[in-house]
């Protein structure tokens, strides 16, 4: 309620600045109306003056076609050729229409206005086609209104240019005419060529008018152009006043009524059974979407219903060209906004709480929104992807004791190419093993996974093979495993190692091509890790202390030779 009355307050504040900034522009505008300067007066009387020899020149240039409209007519009278009157006929229209330009030219100077704006409208048929368009005209009409002077000026530029290009060209026609006409001596040709020199002329001079008229409109807007500073001071004034205003109090609107969403919302999921739980049910999730899909109509509606009050018919066109153009874009990718509803619906080939592999690596999906969350709780990492990442992925339900990567961090392990050393950092993108000795070695996760990491931080297996000579064949399967097994046993007690032990047995392996070949197999615990080598080194010197100790012949490999 207080959020209303505030909201309230600061419509009516901003309405009763609005009137008074008004009254001050109406107040400034007198002043400037009144202070008008003399080099002004001056200015519109030179104005004035060459108006008046414009208007002069056009009715020399009036008499000029009547008159030769009276000969066209009188020859058209005494023609017998069919010929010759069809081109009587077309430069009589020629004439007539040049005729009508001029009187046109007369009235628009003499006025100062443009005379087409009298011009009584057409019957229009009705379109829909025209109608819709009719929407979207306003803003069309608001961005040609803001270039029109520009586009004016190019213009007039353009065909002063034209019409300067083209006076030379008639002078040199008049000029050449009346040349033949002194240097001939034939009288029926000099009489016909005296015939067309009046309408070259004439042609010469209504060219000359279009010069002078294009560049008298070019310098009154020249003469109306004000300084960028001052034009930019105006125009800023006038948006804040008017537009900017309006824009200003739909967006406020558009805050209010997506507040008020936002707390009816709230109100509502109170009373929706499983909300606020870890993984939402279908209907909590169709509430969600419904009402984000709500609040983004609203806000085009609370635009369109702003715009229409304060009839500001530019903005609210401009809102509807939006609005259409997000549907033409909507309907592209009508698709893709389906699977991404079925995913926040959870009804997609991805959900909540099940597991699915992004980059090479299994990932927990968390939460699914327009920005999801992953998390890989072996590797300590979440992920933050936009919606549109899980497009074409597939997630499944998973047991629990399932390992989410081959190692954590601090686990030792042994890869496929011989490298063993502790974990120190892993991500989705690297994995960085420490060897013994200090030295650092980085691999990219998919490179370290396909080295088949073997981890030995929980448990790891030893398996030392040990050759004896044939000389003990008798004892090789009896009194020898019992003698290397309990002397292996008081050296692991001796040195520390007896309570990570889990297992020790010593086998019999093979009869080799040398030797009888024993195997000593030890499970640790993975606390030795870090001293897996050694481990596999001191059950090597055990066994040979064993031998030492009982005499026994360790055998090399022997070529024997029979005759």
């Amino acid at each position: 309620m207080r959020s209303l009355n505030t909201f309230i307050i600061l419509l009516f504040i901003l309405f009763c600045s609005t009137i008074v900034l008004a009254g001050n522009d109406n107040n400034k505008a007198v002043s400037l109306n009144q202070a008008k300067t003399q080099e002004q007066q001056e200015k519109d009387v030179d104005r004035g003056e060459a108006s008046l020899k414009m208007l002069q020149s056009i009715i020399e240039l009036k008499k000029n076609l009547n008159q030769r409209i009276k000969e066209k007519n009188q020859l058209l009278k005494k023609s017998s050729s069919d010929t010759e009157k069809e081109l009587l006929k077309s430069e009589l229209e020629k004439l007539d229409k040049q005729l009508n330009d001029s009187a046109v030219d007369f009235e628009r100077i003499a006025t100062g206005i443009d005379m087409g704006l009298f011009d009584g409208k057409k019957a229009e048929e009705f379109d829909w086609k025209d109608e819709l368009l009719g929407l979207v005209k306003p803003g069309i009409k608001e961005i040609k209104r803001l270039t029109v002077k520009a586009r004016y000026k190019t213009k007039l530029k353009d065909e002063l240019s034209f019409y300067q290009d083209l006076l030379p060209v008639a002078g040199q026609a008049t000029q050449n005419i009346a040349q033949l006409i002194s240097q001939t001596k034939d009288k029926d040709l000099k009489k016909d060529l005296k015939k067309i020199l009046p309408e070259w002329k004439s042609v010469e001079k209504q060219i000359l008018n279009k010069v002078e008229m294009a560049g008298l409109r070019l310098a009154e807007i020249e003469g109306q152009e004000k300084s960028i500073i001052k034009t930019s001071q105006t125009s800023i004034k006038n948006f804040f006043r008017t537009r900017g205003l309006f824009l200003f109090i739909a967006f406020i609107s558009c805050l209010g009524v997506l507040f008020f969403l936002r707390l009816f919302s709230r109100l509502i999921v109170r009373f929706v059974p499983g909300y606020n739980s870890k993984y939402r049910p279908f209907h909590a999730r169709l509430l969600s979407l419904l009402s984000r899909i709500t609040a983004f109509a609203m806000v085009f509606l609370v635009l369109i219903f702003v715009f229409y009050v304060v009839e500001d018919w530019v903005l609210l066109s401009l809102t509807i060209i939006f609005i259409m153009g997000l549907g033409w874009a909507a309907k592209h990718t009508l698709p893709q906004f389906w699977h991404q509803s079925r995913l926040m619906l959870n009804i997609g080939s991805v959900r909540e709480g099940e597991r699915m592999i992004y980059h090479g690596v299994p990932w927990l999906v968390k939460n699914i929104n327009v920005f999801s969350e992953l998390e890989n709780p072996y590797l300590e990492v979440k992920l933050r992807l936009p919606i549109e990442e899980l497009l074409g992925k597939i997630s499944r339900p998973f047991h629990k004791k399932e390992p989410w990567f081959p190692c954590k961090r601090n686990d030792w392990v042994i890869l496929a190419d011989g490298t063993r050393g502790v974990v120190t950092s892993l991500s989705h993108e690297m994995v960085e093993l420490v060897q013994r000795g200090g030295s650092q070695k980085t691999y990219q996760t998919s490179d370290f996974l396909g080295l088949t990491p073997l981890n030995i931080s929980v448990n790891f297996r030893l398996k030392i093979p040990f050759g004896i000579s044939y000389n003990l064949q008798k004892d090789s399967t009896g009194s020898v495993l019992e003698i290397l097994e309990s002397h292996i046993k008081e050296q692991i007690e001796k040195e520390g190692y007896k309570k990570n032990l889990l297992n020790l047995r010593v086998e019999f392996q093979q009869a080799g091509a040398s030797s009888l070949d024993i195997v000593v197999i030890t499970d640790f615990k993975g606390e030795l890790a870090p001293l897996y080598k050694r481990l596999s080194r001191a059950i090597q010197r055990w066994c040979v202390d064993t031998c030492t100790l009982n005499n026994w012949e360790i055998p090399f490999p022997q070529l024997t030779i029979h005759k």
